[in-house]
């Protein structure tokens, strides 16, 4: 069985939709209804037709990956879908034919359907190396360095194989892959499961709050739980903290993704403290349900799951005490972009 990726979109905004469903979706909704296609090169004529700006290789690229999926996925084939709204990997079975459906988003038209095998598998299950399979810049993808076939079918039974190169290909040979790795994303990936390791429960609680600190609030963390009703933090601006913004922040270092009801008791904690913002931060980032609520609560809640916390993180690091930037130590590292 082949391994396949397809990514749930540039910040994993079509991820619990996918998860929700029992679904793979991949973007170019401009390209319209593919089910009649039957080469790789009617995908280009309509890549090209469609998006007449791009070049040539842009173009052949976009449509190799658009018609992996509406035609080299095979039912039964192992579907990997890499999370970014948690540092987790979804998995599952490829269980039906490419489908057009119409009525959804232009970023969610193209559909395979999936059947999910259990719970999305936390990154920490598989080596850095085999990691780095899932680390290419394309959106669809087949995962074959490292073993990986192999390798995912073993952790999926409970297993695990040991592996020591992490950039030799099937045959254990050194290579090089014709396709970009995405770094950003791949060093995102390696802080996030950094911190998910050296920063469980309170510890998270504190890296939250010289965040917060740093983007200038006074900040004051509950260490007695159950005292303060489920406020984790509070946080104000101004000298003592009287000023708004007033946040009740509530965070949670667990790989389970966060419900309804720690949403609500968020509110529920914000009414008591009598603040009218709210910051939820949840390492095992949200259900569908709460983002959908958090979109209505707009002006009132914000939601940062692992992804958008290290984005937070790098965004103030020079800020952070320097004790902690010892234990969290990072480097920025300047790269060239490709201009595709």
């Amino acid at each position: 069985m082949t391994v396949w990726v397809a990514r749930a979109g540039r910040y994993g905004e079509r991820e619990n939709l996918a998860l929700e469903e029992g679904r793979a979706f991949i973007g170019w909704g401009e390209l319209g209804d593919l089910s009649k296609i039957s080469s790789r090169e009617e995908v280009l004529e309509r890549v090209e037709q469609t998006y007449p700006d791009l070049k040539l290789g842009t173009a052949r690229n976009h449509a190799g990956q658009v018609f992996n999926f509406v035609k080299s996925f095979e039912i039964g084939d192992i579907f990997a879908l890499p999370l970014k709204t948690r540092p987790a990997i979804a998995f599952g079975k490829v269980a039906g034919d490419y489908e057009y459906i119409a009525e959804n988003p232009e970023d969610a038209r193209h559909s395979r359907r999936i059947d999910w095998i259990g719970e999305p598998i936390p990154r920490s299950a598989f080596e850095q190396n085999i990691l780095y399979s899932f680390g290419s810049a394309l959106t669809v993808f087949r995962v074959m360095k490292n073993n990986a076939e192999e390798r995912i079918k073993a952790v999926l039974s409970g297993k695990e194989l040991s592996y020591s190169n992490p950039f030799a290909d099937d045959n254990g040979t050194s290579t090089s892959d014709e396709d970009a790795l995405d770094l950003a994303q791949i060093a995102r990936q390696q802080i996030s499961d950094f911190i998910g390791r050296k920063f469980k429960g309170h510890r998270m609680e504190e890296l939250v709050a010289e965040v917060l600190r740093a983007q200038g609030f006074e900040v004051r963390v509950n260490k007695r739980k159950g005292a303060d009703g489920g406020a984790d933090i509070l946080a104000g601006r101004g000298p003592m903290g009287f000023d708004d913004p007033r946040l009740c922040v509530q965070v949670k270092s667990t790989d389970a993704a966060i419900g309804s009801k720690d949403y609500d008791e968020l509110k529920g904690v914000m009414q008591k403290f009598g603040a009218e913002h709210g910051l939820f931060v949840s390492w095992g980032g949200f259900k569908g349900t709460v983002e959908e609520e958090a979109r209505r609560d707009f002006f009132n809640i914000r939601l940062w799951n692992a992804e958008e916390f290290v984005r937070e993180i790098q965004d103030v690091y020079t800020k952070l005490p320097k004790e902690l930037q010892a234990e969290l130590p990072m480097q920025q590292v300047w790269a060239l972009v490709g201009d595709e």
